[in-house]
């Protein structure tokens, strides 16, 4: 194997182990919020607000993997 061979394996390698976490992540924090929503609706506005900054946080881990992955491609 040579080393361009190497490095594009590395790319996938990390930018699918770094997407599995946030999607997991989302996905239990849309679920978790729609329970919410569920048992109390009149808290909307606030179950809303807080679900839509933690999955912009979880969303955030996913966008460091992709910057390593194109670091590791482009240099």
């Amino acid at each position: 194997m040579d080393a361009e061979a190497a490095k594009s394996i590395a790319v996938a390698i990390a930018i699918g182990l770094g997407a599995i976490g946030p999607g997991l992540g989302i996905g239990l924090i849309g679920g978790r919020a729609v329970e919410a929503l569920g048992r109390n609706p009149e808290a909307e506005s606030g179950i809303r607000t807080i679900a839509i900054l933690a999955m912009a946080f979880a969303e955030a881990i996913a966008i460091y993997a992709l910057v390593v992955a194109l670091i590791l491609k482009f240099t």
